[in-house]
């Protein structure tokens, strides 16, 4: 990985690569560049996680022409994907060193399934909802007892923005979770669940289970269940799945010239 990543630099592929370095301890993003290229010996592949790829889109905001590489486990390979799409940066734009998935203390928070598809989990919360629940599970409790344990898990909400921050595919740049007149609430930060029900709304096409969101979240809120749900409507009506399928979003359709037909849905 080193050598590869040496490589690239002294030969101009990338201007610059994302990865990881240990810094007093703690793992942490670097930005690996030719002028100091004996840093690439210090190049670590984790187990730290962080949205290398937003990092990627920030840069190329400022410099649409910058080669960037980085490091990329399957949820980042995703994330690269969306953001294409979503025309954050072209292909030229990024080029990826493909490394293993997180250790498994980071696989209960992100689509890893393929490593370890049973994971550990008591579901068997009195209040609330259980993150490792399968979303099956969770829509088998009656509409007003789910709505309920949401709520209890929407109030424990400290309005961080966390989740937000870290999303890798959350690139917008006039929030609508800060703006009054969008949300509609009178006050900022937007009310629960209004807060998270918006979020929700936007992550349907677009979130691509990275995880990073519950990862970020001080409050534990099932996070990645809610999107995944949105998520999993998207697949029905649509047949698209964020960061995998090919082709623009249902969801960012203008200027283009492909049309997408709404599948019937088999159940209400």
């Amino acid at each position: 990985m080193q050598t590869t990543v040496k490589k690239w630099l002294e030969e101009g592929i990338v201007d610059v690569f994302l990865g990881y370095r240990s810094s007093y301890g703690h793992l942490l993003p670097h930005c690996f560049v030719k002028e100091k290229i004996k840093e690439v010996d210090e190049l670590i592949s984790g187990p730290a996680r962080y949205s290398l790829e937003k990092i990627a889109a920030h840069m190329v905001a400022r410099d649409p022409d910058i080669k960037i590489g980085m490091l990329a486990r399957d949820c980042n390979q995703r994330a690269v994907n969306a953001l294409t799409i979503w025309n954050q940066f072209s292909p030229e734009n990024v080029k990826t060193v493909n490394v293993n998935c997180c250790p498994s203390n980071l696989r209960e928070q992100a689509d890893c399934s393929y490593l370890d598809p049973e994971l550990p989990g008591d579901y068997k919360k009195q209040v609330g909802i259980d993150g490792h629940m399968p979303l099956e599970a969770v829509e088998i409790y009656e509409d007003d007892e789910r709505l309920s344990r949401w709520m209890y898990e929407f109030q424990k909400c400290i309005k961080c923005y966390g989740c937000r921050n870290i999303c890798p595919v959350c690139f917008c740049e006039d929030c609508s979770l800060e703006n009054d007149e969008l949300v509609g609430s009178g006050r900022l930060p937007p009310e629960v669940p209004i807060f998270h029900l918006v979020r929700a709304v936007h992550m349907a096409g677009r979130c691509i289970d990275c995880g990073l969101c519950e990862d970020a979240c001080p409050m534990d809120i099932p996070l990645r269940m809610l999107y995944r749900k949105v998520n999993g409507l998207c697949s029905k009506l649509f047949g698209y799945q964020a960061g995998v399928s090919e082709g623009p979003s249902p969801f960012n359709m203008i200027g283009s010239d492909v049309t997408l037909t709404p599948k019937p849905m088999i159940e209400k």
